[in-house]
């Protein structure tokens, strides 16, 4: 019976978008919801916020990546799966600890849209006031 080949997943979340990642030693393949990276975000902001993880640990190429997201917008699935391979790094290599925490990659940003109130236009904005 063959090995079974090293893998190491990280859930990330962000607004209401959530990122099942799986890492595994490869040639730095990339897979977001069947779709390569770059078809998936064609903004490079996003391409750069996804990968920057891998960039901090230098480890940009050594690892396949495979990812199913879902939920919210594109930022907030980018920030999703950003965390999501960050704590996947973490599991693989408890070393990458301090620097991934140092940039701030493994907190749950927890900030999420806040409800609409009865009586307002939004969360916050009330009618116009009338004195007369």
């Amino acid at each position: 019976m063959a090995a079974p080949i090293a893998q190491y997943l990280g859930t990330g979340k962000r607004k209401t978008s959530v990122a099942r990642v799986i890492l595994r030693p490869g040639d730095g393949k990339t897979w977001l919801n069947g779709r390569p990276l770059e078809e998936y975000f064609p903004r490079l902001l996003h391409r750069a916020q996804v990968m920057s993880p891998l960039k901090v640990a230098g480890l940009e190429g050594h690892y396949d990546l495979r990812v199913r997201v879902h939920g919210g917008g594109i930022s907030g699935q980018a920030g999703a799966i950003r965390h999501g391979i960050a704590r996947a790094l973490v599991e693989a290599d408890p070393n990458l600890r301090v620097p991934l925490k140092r940039e701030g990659f493994l907190a749950r940003d927890s900030r999420v849209v806040e409800r609409k109130k009865a009586g307002l236009h939004k969360a916050r904005k009330a009618p116009q006031f009338s004195k007369r």
